[in-house]
Parts: structure tokens; sequence; C-alpha cells
């Protein structure tokens, strides 16, 4: 019941939020994702650890194929983006924690900057690009 409850919730918000707001919650999962991955690694836990570091790579790659091509800025975010996910494959490869451990830190700075993007976006009225 408990559960249920919970799922319609979340269901309730991703179809009520903005854009900026969808940004945020898929930029969270990936970090709670990756943590997940990271955590797995360094157990040695390598099945759980790839299924992290492929749902990280899901959300990475929904950035990259949601990006507004006629943004400035997009061409970068792509470029960041698909680094992103080079890395998360080395990790995976590698049975090492350390790339995606990079991968965390600029998830956290780049969700910091959406959430940022988006206050200035509430306060001007303009859309955020992503």
């Amino acid at each position: 019941m408990i559960q249920a409850q919970r799922n319609k919730y979340l269901e309730t918000s991703i179809q009520t939020a903005t854009p900026a707001q969808l940004l945020i919650m898929l930029c969270d999962g990936a970090i709670r994702f990756c943590k997940h991955a990271i955590e797995a690694l360094k157990n040695q836990n390598y099945e759980e650890a790839n299924e992290y570091l492929g749902r990280t790579q899901d959300i990475v790659s929904e950035f990259a194929i949601t990006l507004d091509r006629s943004a400035e800025i997009s061409e970068s975010l792509s470029r960041l983006y698909e680094y992103f996910n080079y890395r998360l494959i080395q990790a995976n490869i590698k049975k090492s924690p350390e790339p995606a451990e990079e991968v965390l830190g600029y998830l956290l700075d780049l969700k910091e900057t959406w959430v940022q993007a988006a206050l200035l976006s509430k306060q001007s009225g303009a859309p955020v690009a992503k």
C-alpha cells in the first residue's frame, strides 16, 4: 500500500514538473545511481556495479538525446555527456571506482548549475536550455 502511494506521488511529481525540474530530477537519479555503482565497485559486487553504471549511463544518454541543439552551449554539453559515458564505461571495464567518482563530482557540479539556472530562469521568465 505504501509503495503504491509512493509510486503515485512520484508519477504525479513527474507529470507536473517543469522541464527544469525534470532535468534536476534526472540529475538526482544519475547521482544516486553513480553513488550506488561506486559503493558496489568498492565492495567488488561487479554485477550490481554494472547495473548501476548502466542506469547512470542511461540518464546521461537521455541528457544528450534531449539537448536543445539550437542552444549555444549544446555542443559543449554533448561532449561533456560523451565524456561522462566514456568514464563510466572505463569504471565498468576496469572494475575501478575512480572514473565513476570523477563523473559523480561532475554530476554534482552540473546539478548545482542546473538548480542555479532554473532559479535565474524562474526569476526572468526564460526557459532553461538543456
